[in-house]
């Protein structure tokens, strides 16, 4: 929120210490006397991330803190009567003020307000007890037990997973005020709560607001804008304003994908109150009810993203800056969702904040994964008061599209062979939905990720034709790019996982970057129980697209094995969603595991631990943006070009087809004019633009193969501007290293610095290796003669030295390296 200082509460961020002591070792503020080791402590925070900042290294915060207890203490200061808001405790919490107990809390994801007066100088105390007596409690008898997190009991507690999944993630288990603390009341004009809710009717936007003052006000006329629309409030009572403003021809706002994130600044008088965006959702699910497509304001849109994790697995609590940086590579990469996972936790309002701003749609699990969880009245009324809170929380933001029940618990039951009716849970048909209903009734609610379609009780809850699926076909189960297509997947919540290998920046802050050794592994995911982890998968691809000998690669020439495992994971990915937003494609989007890593390694995660994207992120930034070329092979029909246009506006391109021998010599190829119609997709064969017949995937052998790669090209019919551009490489393969005359030069702009790269011949996934810069457009494939201009990002904020490195590509025998002046 942008209220004004006056009326804004005062966050409680400074002056904190905290102290960890054994379970039990104190019952109140009073025994802490003999504990002296006490040590600055940041708040929004964790006991961890007091750790670090008093100078403790990463991995030895790999701790069970949840475990113990941890006190945290601060002074608070004032006169007369105050509320003290809690947006979150983890995880079994008391607060003490001076020698009264005044709030017990047994969940994380619940916000307090505990009134006070003030006399002067008081204590507060935060004390984080032990989670084991909690886990200790029968809550009835569970029917499965899943090995994700351990242990099974975690069941009977309202915390996050993070820090409790072997394999999957540090062990950091969370502990302290992860949320940020407020002070309400200091002011006269003090806001207590806003409340804004948007809704459209016909052309116009409606914008439904609440005001509460923490202090009774004179009830004097107050005006609420909108953007430049009007309205006028009424009291309620001392305390409470309500009003509605109605904006003519509003702005609708969209995914940055299909069109403007139009938000409207709202201030009541001088006080700025925040933005809020107008949009409509819906889902389509087909004439056969099986399917799921995400509808903004009546468009139908191919959802395509990333899960979330966290992008501080230490404090939980990101700030602002580092959200705003992974926005902007979501954004530039063509994603247009975020899925925030049952495993993790909810997202502060800056995240919810920036996602309208950019453009990006929110799906948000409940903090609900893979357990079968109690049912008895006290969890219940918790997670009735959890889910409340979260959805009148983030009512107010227009990107918020989905909410689940939880992530793989309809999944784990069915795996473990229980039927349909045993793993149906109160919780998910009945408890959320109607949270959902009451709260925000404008967002899309599903049962559980994956699950079958409604009123489908025969078909599993992950099968791929039908519902909400999990798509691993490629690559963890290793299956041929057929499968893809073979799947038939309507939407995929969860898919395309590989151990993604980050530069070698990030790789430098593991205690040994050579692959395959012991400490490597550590930072390489895998499914608890597995014989077998991610690394396995992506260098099965590596052996199949490639035919390499991987293990010989790998202690031959461990950097080519690096270099090459990068690109096989943008080849990857690049085919599997190009079948899925091909025309006639029964998929309506797919949603990657996972957007960030969550240590340093060959992680999950597309973006590494220090903010960088991965060759996976632009991989996928090559296939998915709103105006997109896409090439299929059609075997025995050659190639099918599906050309994508998602925007709102017809474009009049040009079409070209060139087949390349040795890199460089045209020996087919051809051109038409055509018309993208706005929201449209359409297809147009390799047959169709050559205008004979040419063996262009080399399908029926007659001979050796005539070209090595096809390039097609979408031009702006007017100024002959690059729309799209694709490859298809008839073999795969990398074969040999040969000089193809790749050239670079480096300038210097009023943005930055910029890269100016060239080839004589084909260049294969082109990349930027470079100390102190990331390239913002990398990992791609450079024509014969063209020339691609790349910004530079820094990697941090205090970087002061000019770009030095090299621009390489996987089949060039020679780097182009730069140093600016």
């Amino acid at each position: 929120m942008l209220v004004s200082l006056a009326h804004a509460p005062r966050r409680l961020a400074e002056g904190w210490q905290c102290v960890s002591t054994p379970a039990g070792a104190c019952a109140t503020p009073a025994s802490l006397d003999t504990f002296t080791q006490w040590i600055d402590a940041p708040v929004p925070g964790t006991i961890a991330s007091a750790l670090r900042a008093s100078g403790v290294n990463d991995e030895a915060l790999a701790q069970p803190f949840a475990h113990s207890d941890h006190w945290y203490r601060a002074k608070l200061s004032g006169n007369g009567k105050r509320r003290v808001r809690f947006n979150g405790l983890a995880t079994i919490a008391e607060v003490w003020l001076d020698d009264r107990r005044l709030l017990e809390s047994d969940s994380m994801f619940v916000a307090h307000d505990i009134d006070v007066d003030l006399n002067g100088e008081h204590m507060l105390h935060l004390c984080f007890r032990s989670i084991a007596p909690a886990l200790a409690a029968r809550r009835g008898r569970a029917r499965w037990r899943p090995k994700l997190a351990q242990p099974a009991t975690l069941r009977n507690v309202r915390t996050t997973l993070l820090g409790h999944m072997p394999g999957w993630c540090p062990a950091i288990q969370p502990a302290g005020p992860w949320r940020a603390i407020e002070l309400i009341g200091e002011s006269q004009a003090s806001i207590d709560r806003i409340d804004m809710r948007s809704s459209v009717d016909g052309d116009d936007g409606i914008l439904d607001i609440t005001v509460r003052f923490f202090h009774a006000q004179e009830p004097v006329p107050v005006r609420i804008e909108c953007g430049e629309a009007q309205g006028a409030l009424q009291w309620q009572d001392a305390h409470t304003l309500t009003g509605r403003v109605r904006v003519a021809n509003v702005r609708l706002w969209y995914p940055h994908t299909h069109g403007e994130p139009s938000l409207y600044a709202v201030r009541l008088g001088d006080i700025a109150l925040g933005d809020i965006g107008f949009r409509t959702i819906e889902v389509d699910r087909g004439a056969d009810n099986q399917g799921f497509q995400i509808v903004v304001n009546g468009v139908p849109v191919f959802a395509r993203g990333a899960c979330w994790t966290s992008a501080d697995i230490v404090a939980l609590d990101a700030p602002r800056d580092r959200l705003d940086a992974i926005f902007k590579l979501i954004r530039d990469a063509g994603l247009n969702i975020v899925r925030v996972s049952g495993i993790t936790l909810y997202e502060s309002d800056a995240f919810h904040e920036l996602a309208d701003r950019y453009g990006v749609l929110v799906w948000q699990d409940f903090a609900f994964a893979n357990f079968d969880y109690p049912d008895d009245e006290a969890f219940r009324s918790s997670v009735q008061r959890e889910a409340t809170q979260f959805l009148a929380r983030t009512r107010r933001f227009a990107s918020l599209a989905v909410v689940c029940g939880g992530s793989e618990v309809h999944q784990q039951a069915a795996m473990l062979g229980l039927p349909f009716d045993a793993y149906q849970q109160r919780l998910f048909t009945e408890l959320l939905p109607g949270a959902v209903a009451a709260e925000r009734p404008d967002v899309a609610y599903v049962v559980n990720s994956p699950s079958a379609a409604p009123g489908d009780t025969v078909s599993m809850p992950f099968g791929t034709r039908g519902g909400i699926t999990h798509y691993y076909g490629v690559p963890a189960y290793q299956r041929s790019f057929d499968d893809v297509r073979r799947a038939q997947v309507r939407f995929a919540s969860e898919c395309l996982a590989f151990a993604n290998v980050p530069d070698d920046v990030a790789l430098r802050l593991l205690p040994s970057a050579r692959a395959h050794e012991p400490r490597w592994k550590a930072g390489v995911p895998r499914d608890p129980g597995s014989a077998w982890d991610f690394d396995d998968v992506r260098e099965y691809y590596l052996q199949s697209l490639y035919r390499l000998d991987v293990p010989r690669l790998r202690y031959e020439d461990p950097e080519r094995y690096l270099e090459l495992s990068r690109a096989v994971v943008a080849d990857v990915i690049g085919a599997v969603f190009s079948e899925w937003r091909r025309e006639g494609s029964t998929c309506a989007g797919g949603i990657v595991w996972n957007l960030l890593d969550v240590r340093p390694g060959a992680g999950w995660g597309v973006i590494d631990v220090l903010g960088a994207p991965k060759s996976a992120l632009h991989g996928l930034a090559r296939v998915l943006q709103p105006v997109q070329a896409l090439i299929l092979d059609e075997g025995l029909d050659g190639l099918d070009v599906h050309l994508v246009n998602e925007t709102a506006h017809e474009i009049r391109a040009r079409l070209e087809l060139a087949c390349l021998r040795e890199g460089a010599v045209k020996v087919a190829g051809g051109a038409c004019d055509v018309v993208l119609r706005p929201r449209s997709v359409q297809r147009i064969t390799s047959n169709a633009l050559i205008g004979a017949f040419f063996d262009i995937t080399y399908a029926y052998r007659f001979g050796p193969r005539a070209h090595d790669a096809t390039h097609v090209v979408l031009r702006d019919a007017d100024t002959g501007a690059v729309l799209s551009e694709a490859f298809h490489f008839p073999d795969p393969s990398i074969g040999e290293r040969r000089d193809i005359g790749l050239n670079v030069t480096v300038e210097k702009e009023d943005e930055g610095w910029s890269l100016v790269v060239e080839t004589a011949q084909l260049a294969r996934w082109v990349h930027v290796v470079d100390p102190n810069y990331f390239a913002r457009i990398d990992w791609f494939h450079l024509a014969p003669g063209d020339t691609r201009r790349i910004s530079l990002a820094a990697r941090h904020a205090n970087v002061r030295a000019a770009p030095e490195g090299d621009v390489c590509a996987v089949n060039a025998s020679r780097s182009a390296t730069y140093r600016a002046s």
